[in-house]
């Protein structure tokens, strides 16, 4: 080896020293160590130290100083085996990513730098995102789950939306119209394109069909929906309406118009409801439970409403008794109507009734109106239909300061709630409970913001559902029957409400209850959301009678073991019984009085 060569490589080892010795204390040893380890004087790396600025450095310079180290040193292999090869491939990736996070660090750098995915994705115009999307798979499920989960009278109304422009079906309650109807249109939606309108008499009844339709969605085919009105991505619209719906003509679509017979202005209503499904393409669904013969939809129902103000000649009858529509019949005005008891329910696969319960649960007058789809004549009631229409609100609509789904859905406001229990055994009727936003001011409006039916919850669990509601309300008063089975609960509220008013059932306090209530409903003082026809039904049922001795007249609606549809009447007068009702209306309301004698 000649002299310059010896140089050469006497230069390479300082070099390789000096550099090492910057490795080494970049991986924590210290001066003296890495002295020790390189063989080097401690004077000489303290100065490599200084003049080099190893503290100075940044983490990036002395990852890339390493990786430069190495790569070169593989690179000037003279031979190479596969693993090498395959370290340098890797290196150069990491020389690769360094450069990118120098520019990423630079002035204008950005996330693109880093990933060059990113940067990519970015330059392609961004597809837009489908909303409600969902696969033909998941539409054939839907359709499999409909055609699996229909009772015999639902595939009567199926055939009949096939055939018939205007569906007209009277029906029970709680035989799953409403739920069928919902999952009906989401299927044609889906499958047609067809818009589809919900029509109810408050938005919140509305919504019980959005509810419906999400849980059907998701639970069957895994598909979310969203939105209020829901769009497919097929542009069916599916929108849920209220009352508001008198100005909503520009809506058109298949129209399902629910408890019709329970909606303020039916025929006002109507005008504009039909308006929106005029095409001979959509089609008209109205059902409901049956309400009285003094409600505007009853002509819509008899076929009157069509006769009226056409000659003699073109006049037609239409039969609507049970035996002529409990399978289904096009009528001569056009409507195909149908009338499904709970019985005729039953019949055709209806898996949901107990008939004998139900039998005892409900009085013979409350059997046939609510489950035999017999109107009721209301001229024997102390509160008329038409008395209580003028109560019945879009809530949704009109309560601005009323937030449902709130924790307090009241704020601070006081209310007023009232109790009424089971019948005299277990196996009574339901117990019912209302929480009332009483009027800011003397005259004013109270409002029923809350109403509930416990049936088979014991003394303990029915305490515990009031305690919950003392916990989201301001509450100033409770009020409970304690004639019969309420003493028990009553004791039990007691231990958390100590100022619960009992009330001991007598001939003169039913009348003094009835009273103030008819004074407030007679002078529209009070107000419920437009869907809870159960309130309505309740003090339907409320009539004149005398006590056992015949001596005296009191009010009921058949309280015994076999009824109790009044219940939530009856914990409503309990709640209102705090009124202040002034010496000017307590007592000199001409109506009543009459009604009373």
């Amino acid at each position: 080896m000649n002299a310059k060569t010896q140089r050469l490589d006497a230069e390479i080892t300082d070099n390789d020293n000096r550099r090492q010795a910057k490795f080494l204390y970049w991986q924590g040893f210290r001066v003296v160590r890495v002295a020790e380890i390189l063989d080097e004087k401690e004077t000489t790396i303290h100065s490599w130290k200084k003049r080099d600025k190893w503290d100075e450095s940044k983490p990036i310079e002395r990852v890339e100083g390493v990786l430069e180290s190495r790569l070169i040193k593989l690179i000037l292999k003279e031979v190479k085996e596969g693993r090498d090869f395959k370290e340098i491939d890797l290196l150069g990736r990491q020389v690769e990513r360094l450069a990118r996070v120098r520019r990423y660090e630079q002035k204008g750098g950005h996330e693109g730098d880093l990933n060059p995915k990113v940067a990519n994705r970015n330059a392609k115009p961004k597809k837009k995102q489908l909303r409600n999307n969902y696969t033909d798979e998941q539409a054939q499920m839907l359709r499999d789950a409909f055609n699996d989960e229909l009772f015999d009278y639902q595939k009567v109304w199926y055939e009949a939306g096939l055939k018939h422009r205007i569906r007209n079906v009277l029906k029970s309650r709680q035989i799953g119209a409403t739920y069928y109807f919902a999952r009906e249109a989401l299927l044609d939606a889906v499958e047609t394109g067809r818009n589809q309108i919900f029509l109810s008499a408050s938005k919140a009844q509305a919504h019980v069909f959005k509810q419906y339709i999400f849980n059907y969605a998701a639970e069957v085919a895994d598909l979310e929906l969203t939105g209020d009105p829901i769009v497919l991505p097929n542009n069916a619209t599916l929108y849920f309406l209220g009352t508001n719906a008198r100005t909503a003509q520009s809506y058109h679509g298949n129209l399902y118009f629910d408890e019709y017979f329970w909606t303020y202005k039916f025929q006002e209503l109507r005008k504009v409801a039909s308006g929106m499904a005029i095409h001979k393409k959509w089609r008209q669904t109205y059902f409901s439970t049956p309400s009285s013969l003094s409600h505007d939809a009853y002509p819509y129902w008899s076929g009157d409403l069509f006769n009226k103000g056409r000659s003699k000649q073109d006049k037609v009858d239409v039969d609507i008794t049970h035996n002529t529509l409990k399978d289904g019949y096009l009528c001569a005005d056009g409507q195909w109507r149908h009338i499904v008891t709970v019985e005729d329910a039953i019949a055709q696969g209806c898996n949901l009734f107990d008939l004998n319960q139900l039998r005892l649960e409900y009085s013979d007058p409350e059997y046939l109106n609510l489950l035999m789809c017999q109107f009721v004549d209301d001229n024997a009631s102390i509160f008329g239909l038409m008395m209580l229409q003028r109560c019945m609100v879009d809530s949704w609509e009109e309560w601005e300061d009323f937030k449902p789904f709130a924790e307090r859905p009241v704020g601070h406001q006081q209310v007023w709630v009232g109790y009424d229990p089971n019948g005299e055994n277990e196996n009574g009727d339901n117990a019912g409970c209302v929480v009332i936003l009483p009027a800011a001011s003397a005259g004013g409006k109270h409002r029923i913001i809350e109403r509930h039916q416990w049936r088979g919850l014991d003394f303990e669990s029915q305490a515990e559902q009031i305690r919950q509601i003392t916990l989201r309300y301001n509450v100033a008063h409770v009020g409970i029957d304690t004639t019969g089975l309420g003493s028990a609960v009553y004791q039990l509220v007691r231990k958390f409400y100590p100022s619960v008013v009992q009330y001991q059932y007598s001939a003169e306090l039913k009348v003094d209850l009835v009273m103030k209530a008819y004074n407030i409903i007679s002078k529209g003082r009070l107000e419920f959301d437009a869907g809870s026809t159960d309130i309505a039904q309740s003090f339907m049922a409320i009539r004149k009678t005398t006590t056992p001795s015949g001596m005296k007249m009191t009010f009921n609606a058949g309280r015994n073991s076999t009824t109790g549809h009044a219940d939530l009447a009856w914990a409503t007068m309990h709640a209102l019984d705090k009124d202040p009702l002034d010496s000017g209306t307590q007592t000199t309301n001409n109506s009543f009085v009459e009604i009373y004698q």
